[in-house]
């Protein structure tokens, strides 16, 4: 893991362009690409095929890209009731039970952001309001390739839940069997979510945002994948809402001398074992601490099953920077907007309120990343490649939809037309001018 000395090149490396334009594609990729296609593709090329087929082909294309691309033949998609049960009951004892914590504490927390429909009369007897409406249909994508990710479901179908849809359903990628993983099966059941789909990729996306013979289209659809997802997401942005765009998980750690470095490593090696891409930072104010630190990955990497990726992701994504003082570190954060920032400081409640960018905020040296991704209570689909700029963590106001409400007395009308006369000539739309004095003229 590459040891940046200075705020100057620290800068310059999280300066890097993340965006999804920017993404390195592996030649293992285009190969993969090439293979499956029959000629050489780019990403985006290959989902804008599989979308288009999608659309115009339904379940026909489903069936196509599943062999095609994972290599499993389906005579159909939808996961039954009964191996949800089934899944469930065969599930091990001590993982359900984490999994219902976990969906409680994420109930509990999101239910603490519900918003409201309100409002508000004049004394003359007008009205302005807003009225909140929850969408009616949602698609929620659970990633399953280098890994099932339970928790992932756990953290797009709760908010959507609080919030109010009634009709949500899960695609998640079948396995070489043809099935969904039995642990994110497990996860529906806790949740409450019957309709699931052994649906993967670019082409899930496509099914849930244009719909399909077999499934009904969605009005938004949300969660993490993989680059083809992401793609897909971006390409069918329009025709349904979606939640964001998410590139690799991210996180950057805050840390001056009080920090335990084989914590630190910890945290560091935690992120970097979900993906070569993944980015484990690390800005700490003593270059002792960088040493200790270093020394402890070397130590604990030895020992973890996913080492090759691990210390793939920490030479060719990771750093461990070290600057003057607190004041760079959190100016150099603000820079990056990560997706997770921990603040592994002896005073971390000093610099929360100096924090302008991020998805998530870890306070303390209790506080890992690691609890948040699983049981803490936030979603932790949370906005990546600096987009915590602009972006926020998946949440209950996701899955709501606004409605302004306009009701003016004739009072209230003859006030405000005068004005909007105005505006209306400014903007050369007589038309509008002429509607405003057709009822100034009837009072």
């Amino acid at each position: 893991m590459k040891v940046i000395l200075g705020f100057e090149q620290a800068r310059v490396f999280l300066s890097r362009n993340r965006s999804l334009a920017a993404r390195q594609v592996s030649p293992e990729l285009l190969d993969a690409i090439a293979q499956a296609f029959g000629e050489p593709l780019t990403p985006e090329e290959a989902v804008t095929r599989i979308v288009a087929q999608v659309r115009t082909e339904g379940d026909a294309a489903l069936r196509h890209w599943a062999e095609r691309l994972d290599g499993v033949r389906l005579q159909q998609f939808a996961v039954g009731v009964e191996e949800i049960e089934t899944a469930h009951e065969e599930t091990p004892l001590k993982v359900r039970q984490a999994l219902e914590h976990a969906a409680r504490r994420i109930r509990a927390f999101h239910q603490k952001q519900r918003a409201r429909s309100w409002l508000e009369w004049d004394d003359d007897g007008s009205a302005l309001g807003q009225l909140v409406r929850p969408l009616r249909r949602v698609g929620a994508y659970v990633p399953g390739g280098r890994a099932a990710y339970p928790s992932s479901l756990l953290m797009a179908v709760v908010p959507a839940q609080v919030a109010g849809v009634r009709e949500i359903v899960v695609c998640s990628p079948p396995q070489r069997d043809g099935h969904v993983n039995p642990v994110i099966l497990a996860a529906a059941k806790i949740a409450g979510v019957t309709e699931v789909y052994a649906l993967g990729g670019a082409q899930a996306i496509a099914a849930m945002a244009y719909g399909t013979e077999t499934l009904p289209r969605a009005d938004k659809i949300v969660g993490a994948g993989g680059l083809f997802v992401t793609l897909a997401k971006r390409q069918v942005f329009g025709e349904v809402g979606i939640d964001g765009l998410y590139g690799p998980t991210e996180t950057l750690l805050i840390a001056d001398d009080s920090a335990e470095p084989a914590w630190v490593a910890a945290d560091l090696l935690a992120q970097a074992e979900h993906d070569p891409l993944a980015t484990s930072i690390l800005l700490t104010t003593a270059e002792a601490s960088a040493r200790a630190v270093s020394a402890e990955l070397d130590r604990q990497v030895a020992h973890l099953p996913r080492r090759a990726i691990i210390e793939k992701s920490l030479q060719e994504q990771g750093a461990i920077c070290v600057v003057r003082d607190l004041a760079e570190a959190l100016a150099l954060a603000n820079l990056y907007a990560p997706e997770h920032l921990c603040l592994l400081v002896r005073e971390p409640w000093s610099l929360l309120g100096q924090v302008q960018n991020a998805g998530g905020v870890f306070v303390g040296h209790r506080s890992s990343e690691a609890l948040g991704d699983y049981i803490v209570g936030p979603s932790h689909i949370m906005p990546t490649g600096s987009t915590a700029r602009f972006g926020s963590p998946l949440n209950v106001q996701d899955f709501l939809k606004i409605t302004s409400v306009f009701a003016l007395s004739d009072q209230a009308a003859g006030e405000l037309s005068a004005s909007a006369i105005t505006l209306a000539e400014a903007e050369g739309l007589q038309a509008h001018a002429n509607a405003l004095r057709q009822r100034m003229s009837e009072h």
